[in-house]
Order: structure tokens, then C-alpha cells, then sequence
């Protein structure tokens, strides 16, 4: 009895770390933010949708990815902890199943709760979070297509929350979905730069393989300001929000020379950019309470 008994809490350890729990909230936080101030209210569909976001997305987009980059892994120093299991290749067909099966309860509830219009846009999301590392698409080796999808990953379950919750678009509103949208391209472009060397020795093609580490550095510095003007476009207090671009760029700064060779130095700033986010959503909480208070 004990070896089904190891093999299992191993194999519950080894999904846990795949779908990276250090980044649960990035995915659960935007789709419960857009739906609770749309509609006000708390209830099955918010505690649902929250939970959907929170871990089984996650786990079908991290795990999916882990099984389809395992090669790369191999080679990569910083997996096996916060940034993603290497996992043993007879979890990689467990790992699919448990992606699949803790997603499709959730998604059948969303789908008689809501609309036409809001299937298309979980349709789509899902879509982008297996075809980002799955073939024959494996958009994740597509350069500038692997940061646009990296990107969906994160600002749909927004846009889901409010066309579920049947929100009115507005300009404002659209340049804070915008400003999500260019951080998460500046995140992903960052995010590769780290692994030039890994990917290249595997075959694995990306944003920063393409067109170097440098580049791609200066590219996601372009971005995350660019991020930060999108947010003077919103309804106050939104371009308060301008400012939390900057902490992001300072941390992305100092790798602003960094080479192919050196890459892997990024990693530092990587870690750093983990936990930014967490203080990023607080401030961006106290943001949202102060637009509730002003328009409700």
C-alpha cells in the first residue's frame, strides 16, 4: 500500500509545482476584480469562475507547457521551484489528464451560466493557454506571437469577467485592458530572455532567441512604458496606476546590456519581478476600492 500511497502524494507535489502557485492570483485576480465591480455583487458564479482561475487554469497552462518544453527543462538551471517543475516523463500523460479534468467541470458550469458571447471569449482564452506549448500551433515558438499569447493567458480572464458579467465598453476602459495587455507582453518578452541559452540549445525558438537577448530587454522596457501611458487613459483614480510601471522598468533596467552569453543573469531580475507583482496587485486593489467608492 505505501508505494501507490508515495507515488501519489509524489505525483500531487509534482502537479502543485507545475501549475506554479507563486502566479495562481496573476490569472484569479483579474477575472474576480472584472466581475465583482461589474455586477456588485457576490455570488456561485464569482466563487466559481474565481476558482477556475485560481488553479486548474493554471494548471493546464503551466503543466501543458512543462510536459511540451521538457527537453528544454533539462537543460534550465532555474526549473524546480517557482519558475516550473521538470517533470519525469511518466507524469507527462498524468498531467494532461489532470489538466483536462479539473478544467472541464468548471468550464461546463461557465458555460450554462453564461452567453454566447462570453463562450467565445473562455473558448478563446482556453484555446491560446493549450496552443501556446502544444503542437501543431506551439505559438510559444513563434517570435512576438509567444509574448502576445503569453499575454492573453493573463488580461482574458478580465475580459471574460466582463462580458460574463455584462459590462458596458467604454475608451477608459479599453486602455486599462491595453495597459494589462502591454504589461503582459513586457513580462513574457523579460521572462524569455532568461532562457536564450536553454532554448536555443533545445531547438526551442522564441521573442528572445529571435532577436536576441539586448533587444528583447529594450523591447520590454518599450512595453511596460508604453503600459504606463495606456493607464493615463482611464477614469480616475486609473492614472494613478501609471506609476506602478515604474517599479517594473527599474528592475528591468540593469539587464539593459545584457548579452546572449549572460542572459541567464535575468534570472535575477525575474525573481525579483515574481514578488513585484504581488505588491502591484495590493496597490492596484487599493485602486480599484477608491474607483468603487467614487462611482458606486
Amino acid at each position: 500500500m505505501s508505494a501507490p500511497v508515495n507515488f501519489a502524494g509524489r505525483t500531487a507535489r509534482q502537479l502543485l509545482l507545475a501549475s506554479r502557485p507563486v502566479s495562481w492570483i496573476n490569472t484569479a485576480y483579474p477575472f474576480a476584480a472584472a466581475y465583482l465591480l461589474t455586477t456588485g455583487r457576490i455570488d456561485i458564479v464569482l466563487v466559481v469562475g474565481t476558482i477556475f482561475f485560481l488553479i486548474p487554469y493554471n494548471l493546464a497552462m503551466y503543466g501543458i507547457n512543462d510536459v511540451f518544453d521538457y527537453e528544454s527543462d533539462l537543460r534550465n538551471p532555474r526549473k524546480g521551484g517557482a519558475h516550473g517543475a521538470v517533470l519525469d516523463r511518466r507524469l507527462h500523460r498524468i498531467t494532461l489528464w489532470a489538466a483536462t479534468l479539473s478544467c472541464l467541470p468548471f468550464v461546463v458550469f461557465l458555460a450554462i451560466v453564461g452567453s454566447p458571447a462570453s463562450w467565445i471569449v473562455l473558448a478563446a482564452s482556453l484555446f491560446f493557454v493549450v496552443f501556446y506549448s502544444a503542437p501543431p500551433l506551439r505559438l510559444k515558438e513563434r517570435p512576438v506571437a509567444d509574448s502576445v499569447t503569453s499575454s492573453i493567458h493573463f488580461f482574458s480572464p478580465a475580459v471574460y469577467g466582463l462580458v460574463l458579467a455584462g459590462a458596458g465598453w467604454t475608451w477608459p476602459l479599453v486602455a486599462l485592458l491595453g495597459g494589462f495587455a502591454l504589461w503582459g507582453v513586457a513580462s513574457h518578452a523579460f521572462g524569455a530572455v532568461q532562457d536564450v541559452v536553454a532554448d536555443r540549445e533545445a531547438g526551442i525558438a522564441s521573442i528572445a532567441t529571435a532577436f536576441g537577448a539586448r533587444a528583447t530587454v529594450w523591447f520590454a522596457l518599450a512595453c511596460y512604458a508604453l503600459a504606463g501611458v495606456a493607464m493615463l487613459g482611464t477614469s480616475w483614480p486609473g492614472p494613478l496606476a501609471a506609476l506602478l510601471a515604474v517599479p517594473y522598468l527599474a528592475a528591468v533596467w540593469p539587464y539593459r546590456a545584457v548579452t546572449d552569453a549572460t542572459s541567464a543573469t535575468a534570472t535575477r531580475g525575474w525573481s525579483r519581478f515574481l514578488w513585484l507583482n504581488q505588491f502591484t496587485g495590493f496597490a492596484v486593489t487599493l485602486l480599484l476600492i477608491w474607483w468603487w467608492l467614487l462611482t458606486s
